[in-house]
């Protein structure tokens, strides 16, 4: 395994692995068609196997405070994507990736790195793993078909909502209980000692 800097070459395997290894989430709908790009600088690296991208790590950094992340003081880092192609998961890649990237982000003297993630136990565990800790959430609810027809009104004529994504910042879910797809989204935040 090589973990080296992203290239524009590698758009179409790091889209293939993203897709691929979030099949296996709670973000299984969240599909891109190209890489994502950011207003910020950030870290872009990919786990090579074989010529193929077998993983990825994309964190968007501060170089001013507060301008990416959403809790702490000091300079920060957001991990937007961060996936293992499924033919290579369980090799310690994902591991591998974010020990490299925190190299980087300590050279950048970034003092701490944030995630946000949905409610999938596994990937919670692996974040608190690695040293993360989490620190605030909020709820993903997905509105489809008559699920709607409690929670929203059209007031345009002829117009009908047929689905609906929302978030929601309070705790009760009691006014969701009619809604199938619901996910808590937990930030996850590790402190980066020794920044350079």
């Amino acid at each position: 395994m090589k973990i080296r800097t992203y290239t524009p070459a590698d758009e179409k395997g790091w889209l293939q692995c993203r897709i691929l290894a979030f099949l296996e989430t709670a973000y299984f709908d969240n599909v891109l068609r190209e890489k994502e790009t950011y207003k910020y600088p950030a870290i872009e690296l990919v786990a090579e196997v074989d010529g193929k991208i077998a993983g990825l790590i994309d964190i968007e950094y501060e170089v001013e405070e507060g301008t990416v992340c959403s809790d702490g003081s000091g300079l920060g880092g957001m991990i937007w994507h961060i996936a293992v192609h499924p033919d290579y998961s369980r090799q310690g890649i994902g591991s591998a990736l974010l020990i490299e990237a925190e190299k980087h982000a300590r050279m950048k003297n970034l003092n701490r790195l944030e995630a946000w993630t949905r409610d999938d136990k596994w990937v919670q565990s692996w974040y608190e793993k690695m040293g993360f800790t989490p620190v605030d959430s909020y709820y993903h609810i997905y509105f489809e078909g008559e699920e709607i027809k409690n929670h929203f009104h059209s007031t345009t004529d002829r117009l009908s909502l047929l689905s609906a994504f929302a978030h929601y910042t309070r705790e009760n879910l009691d006014p969701f209980a009619d809604v199938k797809r619901k996910h808590q989204c937990v930030c996850y935040v590790k402190t980066l000692a020794n920044a350079y």
